[in-house]
Protein backbone atom coordinates (compact mmCIF):
# COMPACT_ATOMS: atom_id res chain seq x y z
CA UNK A 1 0.00 0.00 0.00
CA UNK A 2 1.34 3.72 -0.66
CA UNK A 3 1.65 6.36 1.38
CA UNK A 4 -1.47 8.14 0.70
CA UNK A 5 -3.65 5.51 0.70
CA UNK A 6 -2.45 4.32 4.22
CA UNK A 7 -3.14 8.15 5.45
CA UNK A 8 -6.72 7.82 3.76
CA UNK A 9 -7.30 4.39 5.54
CA UNK A 10 -6.40 5.95 8.97
CA UNK A 11 -8.06 8.84 8.60
CA UNK A 12 -12.09 8.57 8.91
CA UNK A 13 -13.30 10.83 6.24
CA UNK A 14 -17.25 11.66 6.68
CA UNK A 15 -18.83 14.63 4.08
CA UNK A 16 -20.96 15.16 1.55
CA UNK A 17 -22.03 16.89 -1.33
CA UNK A 18 -24.71 19.55 -0.89
CA UNK A 19 -24.53 22.55 -3.05
CA UNK A 20 -25.55 22.60 -6.54
CA UNK A 21 -24.78 26.13 -8.43
CA UNK A 22 -25.02 28.03 -11.21
CA UNK A 23 -24.22 31.64 -12.09
CA UNK A 24 -24.41 33.75 -15.13
CA UNK A 25 -21.15 36.32 -15.79
CA UNK A 26 -20.91 39.13 -14.18
CA UNK A 27 -20.88 37.35 -10.75
CA UNK A 28 -18.91 37.39 -7.69
CA UNK A 29 -19.21 35.76 -4.39
CA UNK A 30 -17.42 35.50 -0.94
CA UNK A 31 -18.26 32.34 0.93
CA UNK A 32 -17.02 29.59 3.52
CA UNK A 33 -18.29 26.85 4.90
CA UNK A 34 -17.19 26.43 8.51
CA UNK A 35 -15.87 23.88 11.03
CA UNK A 36 -19.28 24.72 12.84
CA UNK A 37 -21.75 24.09 9.86
CA UNK A 38 -20.20 20.99 9.51
CA UNK A 39 -19.75 19.58 13.21
CA UNK A 40 -23.65 20.11 13.00
CA UNK A 41 -23.79 16.71 11.06
CA UNK A 42 -20.40 15.43 12.25
CA UNK A 43 -19.60 16.39 15.99
CA UNK A 44 -16.05 14.28 16.46
CA UNK A 45 -15.26 16.46 13.55
CA UNK A 46 -11.84 18.81 14.50
CA UNK A 47 -11.88 19.82 11.01
CA UNK A 48 -12.81 20.34 7.55
CA UNK A 49 -12.17 20.26 4.06
CA UNK A 50 -14.07 22.31 1.53
CA UNK A 51 -14.06 21.91 -2.50
CA UNK A 52 -16.11 23.04 -5.46
CA UNK A 53 -16.14 20.90 -8.68
CA UNK A 54 -16.97 22.59 -11.61
CA UNK A 55 -18.97 21.46 -14.30
CA UNK A 56 -19.28 23.91 -16.73
CA UNK A 57 -17.78 27.29 -17.74
CA UNK A 58 -15.13 29.43 -15.93
CA UNK A 59 -14.18 31.05 -12.84
CA UNK A 60 -11.31 32.90 -10.66
CA UNK A 61 -10.94 32.34 -7.11
CA UNK A 62 -8.68 33.62 -4.16
CA UNK A 63 -8.26 33.50 -0.99
CA UNK A 64 -9.97 36.57 1.14
CA UNK A 65 -7.77 39.20 1.69
CA UNK A 66 -5.17 38.50 -0.70
CA UNK A 67 -4.73 40.37 -4.19
CA UNK A 68 -6.69 39.76 -7.16
CA UNK A 69 -3.39 39.53 -9.40
CA UNK A 70 -2.80 35.82 -7.00
CA UNK A 71 -6.35 34.77 -8.16
CA UNK A 72 -6.56 31.20 -9.98
CA UNK A 73 -8.34 30.68 -12.44
CA UNK A 74 -10.03 27.43 -12.90
CA UNK A 75 -12.38 25.81 -15.67
CA UNK A 76 -14.67 22.50 -15.96
CA UNK A 77 -13.50 19.65 -14.71
CA UNK A 78 -11.23 21.39 -11.44
CA UNK A 79 -11.65 20.97 -8.74
CA UNK A 80 -11.35 23.77 -6.30
CA UNK A 81 -10.00 22.69 -2.73
CA UNK A 82 -9.71 24.80 0.32
CA UNK A 83 -7.78 22.27 2.91
CA UNK A 84 -8.01 24.76 5.75
CA UNK A 85 -11.43 26.01 5.04
CA UNK A 86 -10.31 29.20 4.31
CA UNK A 87 -12.82 32.18 3.44
CA UNK A 88 -12.19 32.62 0.08
CA UNK A 89 -13.97 35.26 -3.27
CA UNK A 90 -14.94 33.85 -6.27
CA UNK A 91 -16.63 34.87 -9.35
CA UNK A 92 -16.12 35.79 -13.02
CA UNK A 93 -14.89 39.08 -11.86
CA UNK A 94 -13.31 39.40 -8.52
CA UNK A 95 -13.12 43.49 -8.75
CA UNK A 96 -17.47 42.73 -8.83
CA UNK A 97 -18.23 43.77 -4.96
CA UNK A 98 -19.23 39.85 -3.64
CA UNK A 99 -22.19 38.70 -2.82
CA UNK A 100 -21.59 36.94 0.64
CA UNK A 101 -22.84 33.44 0.93
CA UNK A 102 -23.63 33.24 4.65
CA UNK A 103 -27.15 33.90 4.64
CA UNK A 104 -28.11 31.75 2.22
CA UNK A 105 -25.80 28.98 3.95
CA UNK A 106 -27.92 29.51 7.07
CA UNK A 107 -31.67 29.44 5.53
CA UNK A 108 -30.33 25.92 4.35
CA UNK A 109 -28.95 24.54 7.60
CA UNK A 110 -32.10 25.05 8.75
CA UNK A 111 -34.01 23.42 6.69
CA UNK A 112 -34.82 19.69 6.39
CA UNK A 113 -32.94 19.50 3.22
CA UNK A 114 -29.40 20.19 3.41
CA UNK A 115 -29.15 20.49 -0.48
CA UNK A 116 -28.83 23.71 -1.64
CA UNK A 117 -29.92 25.01 -5.47
CA UNK A 118 -28.43 28.20 -5.97
CA UNK A 119 -28.63 30.73 -8.99
CA UNK A 120 -27.45 34.30 -9.90
CA UNK A 121 -28.96 35.56 -13.42
CA UNK A 122 -29.42 33.19 -16.52
CA UNK A 123 -26.92 30.71 -15.62
CA UNK A 124 -27.99 28.18 -18.81
CA UNK A 125 -24.50 28.86 -20.13
CA UNK A 126 -22.91 30.19 -17.15
CA UNK A 127 -20.71 28.81 -14.81
CA UNK A 128 -22.05 25.45 -13.21
CA UNK A 129 -20.27 23.89 -10.12
CA UNK A 130 -21.31 21.21 -7.15
CA UNK A 131 -19.72 22.16 -3.85
CA UNK A 132 -19.53 19.63 -0.53
CA UNK A 133 -17.41 19.49 2.18
CA UNK A 134 -15.03 16.31 4.33
CA UNK A 135 -15.22 16.49 7.90
CA UNK A 136 -12.48 14.46 9.76
CA UNK A 137 -9.93 14.21 12.61
CA UNK A 138 -6.91 17.06 12.37
CA UNK A 139 -3.62 15.01 14.07
CA UNK A 140 -4.25 11.84 11.75
CA UNK A 141 -4.79 14.34 8.35
CA UNK A 142 -2.17 16.86 9.21
CA UNK A 143 0.57 14.79 6.78
CA UNK A 144 -1.63 16.04 3.98
CA UNK A 145 -2.78 19.21 5.42
CA UNK A 146 0.60 20.79 5.75
CA UNK A 147 1.67 19.25 2.44
CA UNK A 148 -1.43 21.27 0.19
CA UNK A 149 -1.31 25.04 -0.23
CA UNK A 150 -4.56 26.90 1.16
CA UNK A 151 -5.91 26.92 -2.17
CA UNK A 152 -5.52 24.78 -5.05
CA UNK A 153 -6.78 24.30 -8.43
CA UNK A 154 -6.75 20.76 -9.53
CA UNK A 155 -7.60 19.81 -13.01
CA UNK A 156 -9.39 16.15 -12.97
CA UNK A 157 -9.18 16.31 -16.49
CA UNK A 158 -11.26 14.92 -19.58
CA UNK A 159 -10.77 11.82 -19.65
CA UNK A 160 -12.47 8.32 -17.98
CA UNK A 161 -11.98 9.83 -14.01
CA UNK A 162 -13.93 13.05 -15.23
CA UNK A 163 -16.89 11.39 -17.27
CA UNK A 164 -17.34 9.07 -13.80
CA UNK A 165 -17.08 11.51 -11.52
CA UNK A 166 -19.75 13.85 -13.56
CA UNK A 167 -22.36 10.95 -13.91
CA UNK A 168 -21.70 9.80 -10.33
CA UNK A 169 -21.98 13.99 -9.24
CA UNK A 170 -25.75 13.40 -12.06
CA UNK A 171 -26.59 10.83 -9.76
CA UNK A 172 -25.60 12.64 -6.08
CA UNK A 173 -27.76 15.98 -6.82
CA UNK A 174 -31.33 13.88 -8.00
CA UNK A 175 -30.63 11.85 -4.64
CA UNK A 176 -29.91 14.64 -2.64
CA UNK A 177 -33.19 16.31 -4.34
CA UNK A 178 -35.33 13.70 -3.88
CA UNK A 179 -33.69 11.56 -1.36
CA UNK A 180 -34.23 8.08 -0.91
CA UNK A 181 -33.50 5.74 1.81
CA UNK A 182 -29.31 5.93 1.58
CA UNK A 183 -29.14 9.24 -0.14
CA UNK A 184 -26.57 10.01 2.63
CA UNK A 185 -23.57 7.76 2.71
CA UNK A 186 -23.99 8.67 -1.03
CA UNK A 187 -23.49 11.65 -0.61
CA UNK A 188 -20.74 11.28 1.31
CA UNK A 189 -18.59 8.63 -0.29
CA UNK A 190 -19.35 10.79 -3.44
CA UNK A 191 -17.37 14.12 -1.63
CA UNK A 192 -14.69 11.52 -0.37
CA UNK A 193 -14.51 9.81 -3.71
CA UNK A 194 -13.38 13.95 -5.21
CA UNK A 195 -11.48 14.84 -2.64
CA UNK A 196 -9.15 11.78 -3.03
CA UNK A 197 -9.28 12.05 -6.78
CA UNK A 198 -8.40 15.69 -6.39
CA UNK A 199 -5.53 14.59 -4.04
CA UNK A 200 -3.81 11.83 -6.55
CA UNK A 201 -4.36 14.50 -9.15
CA UNK A 202 -2.08 16.95 -7.28
CA UNK A 203 0.35 14.82 -6.36
CA UNK A 204 0.33 14.18 -10.07
CA UNK A 205 1.09 17.57 -11.27
CA UNK A 206 3.92 18.53 -8.92
CA UNK A 207 7.05 19.47 -10.78
CA UNK A 208 9.91 17.10 -10.50
CA UNK A 209 12.05 19.88 -8.18
CA UNK A 210 9.13 20.53 -5.93
CA UNK A 211 10.06 19.20 -2.34
CA UNK A 212 7.47 18.29 0.39
CA UNK A 213 5.05 15.55 1.76
CA UNK A 214 3.39 14.35 -1.76
CA UNK A 215 6.57 14.73 -3.75
CA UNK A 216 8.14 12.33 -1.38
CA UNK A 217 5.42 10.14 -1.65
CA UNK A 218 6.08 10.18 -5.39
CA UNK A 219 9.44 9.33 -4.61
CA UNK A 220 10.07 5.69 -5.62
CA UNK A 221 12.66 5.31 -1.97
CA UNK A 222 11.16 7.56 0.04
CA UNK A 223 7.77 6.91 -1.21
CA UNK A 224 8.20 3.20 -0.44
CA UNK A 225 10.11 4.32 2.92
CA UNK A 226 6.83 6.26 4.00
CA UNK A 227 4.18 3.02 3.30
CA UNK A 228 6.60 1.60 5.28
CA UNK A 229 5.80 3.56 8.31
CA UNK A 230 2.62 4.22 7.64
CA UNK A 231 1.77 0.33 7.35
CA UNK A 232 3.54 -0.71 10.46
CA UNK A 233 4.00 2.17 12.85
CA UNK A 234 4.28 -0.09 15.89
CA UNK A 235 7.37 -1.65 14.93
CA UNK A 236 10.82 -0.63 16.42
CA UNK A 237 11.74 1.03 12.61
CA UNK A 238 15.58 2.16 12.45
CA UNK A 239 16.70 3.57 9.79
CA UNK A 240 19.14 1.16 8.11
CA UNK A 241 15.86 -1.06 8.42
CA UNK A 242 14.02 1.38 6.11
CA UNK A 243 17.46 1.64 3.62
CA UNK A 244 17.45 -2.55 3.49
CA UNK A 245 13.69 -2.12 2.68
CA UNK A 246 14.09 0.30 0.01
CA UNK A 247 17.28 -0.54 -1.71
CA UNK A 248 18.78 2.21 -0.73
CA UNK A 249 21.90 3.05 1.28
CA UNK A 250 21.10 5.08 4.92
CA UNK A 251 23.45 7.75 4.93
CA UNK A 252 20.96 8.55 1.35
CA UNK A 253 17.91 7.57 2.38
CA UNK A 254 17.61 9.77 5.38
CA UNK A 255 19.28 12.65 3.49
CA UNK A 256 16.74 12.41 0.38
CA UNK A 257 14.18 11.71 2.97
CA UNK A 258 14.59 14.66 5.04
CA UNK A 259 15.10 17.15 2.02
CA UNK A 260 11.91 16.06 0.88
CA UNK A 261 9.70 15.33 4.00
CA UNK A 262 11.31 18.19 6.06
CA UNK A 263 12.47 16.08 8.97
CA UNK A 264 13.93 12.16 9.79
CA UNK A 265 12.44 9.15 8.91
CA UNK A 266 12.58 8.34 12.45
CA UNK A 267 10.92 12.01 14.13
CA UNK A 268 8.37 11.60 11.31
CA UNK A 269 7.70 8.01 12.16
CA UNK A 270 7.04 9.68 15.98
CA UNK A 271 4.89 11.92 15.01
CA UNK A 272 2.86 9.68 13.38
CA UNK A 273 2.34 7.42 16.08
CA UNK A 274 1.56 10.33 18.18
CA UNK A 275 -1.22 11.19 15.40
CA UNK A 276 -2.61 7.93 15.66
CA UNK A 277 -2.65 7.99 19.27
CA UNK A 278 -4.72 10.90 19.66
CA UNK A 279 -7.22 9.70 17.16
CA UNK A 280 -7.74 6.51 19.54
CA UNK A 281 -8.13 9.13 22.31
CA UNK A 282 -10.70 11.04 20.32
CA UNK A 283 -12.42 7.86 19.74
CA UNK A 284 -12.22 5.31 23.01
CA UNK A 285 -11.91 5.00 26.17
CA UNK A 286 -8.39 2.81 26.19
CA UNK A 287 -6.41 3.47 29.02
CA UNK A 288 -3.87 6.04 28.02
CA UNK A 289 -0.84 3.63 29.58
CA UNK A 290 -1.74 1.16 26.88
CA UNK A 291 -2.33 3.57 24.32
CA UNK A 292 1.68 4.89 24.94
CA UNK A 293 2.90 1.07 24.90
CA UNK A 294 1.08 0.45 21.03
CA UNK A 295 2.95 4.08 20.26
CA UNK A 296 6.10 2.70 21.15
CA UNK A 297 7.09 4.18 24.56
CA UNK A 298 8.26 2.72 27.70
CA UNK A 299 6.51 4.00 30.02
CA UNK A 300 2.98 6.61 30.17
CA UNK A 301 5.00 9.62 31.55
CA UNK A 302 7.43 9.91 28.58
CA UNK A 303 4.41 9.37 26.48
CA UNK A 304 2.79 12.16 28.12
CA UNK A 305 5.78 14.30 27.81
CA UNK A 306 5.90 13.90 24.09
CA UNK A 307 2.07 14.03 23.69
CA UNK A 308 2.37 17.51 25.28
CA UNK A 309 5.36 18.65 22.95
CA UNK A 310 3.06 17.80 19.97
CA UNK A 311 -0.47 18.84 20.87
CA UNK A 312 0.20 21.31 23.55
CA UNK A 313 -1.64 19.28 26.81
CA UNK A 314 -1.20 16.02 28.29
CA UNK A 315 -3.53 13.28 26.91
CA UNK A 316 -6.21 12.85 29.59
CA UNK A 317 -6.56 16.76 29.01
CA UNK A 318 -6.26 16.49 25.70
CA UNK A 319 -9.03 13.75 25.29
CA UNK A 320 -11.46 15.99 27.80
CA UNK A 321 -11.37 19.06 25.43
CA UNK A 322 -11.45 16.87 22.29
CA UNK A 323 -13.91 13.95 23.02
CA UNK A 324 -17.24 14.37 21.21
Amino acid sequence: MDALSSVLKSVRLEGAVFLNAQFAAPWCIRGRFGLARAKQRIPSADHVVFFHFLVHGRCKVRLAGSPVEDAMEASAGDVILLPQDDRYVMGSDLHLVPMDTDNVDAAAAAAEDEFIQMRHGDAHTGTRFVCGYLGCNQSSIRPLIRALPRLACIPIGDGEAMALLRELLRVGVRESLAPRPGAEPMSAKLAELIFVEALRRYAQMLPPEVSGWFAAVRDAHVGRALALLHEEPGKAWTVDDLAREVALSRSALAERFTSLVGEPPIQYLIRWRLALAAQVLRTSTEAIARIAARSGYESEASFTRAFKREFGLPPAAWRRARSP
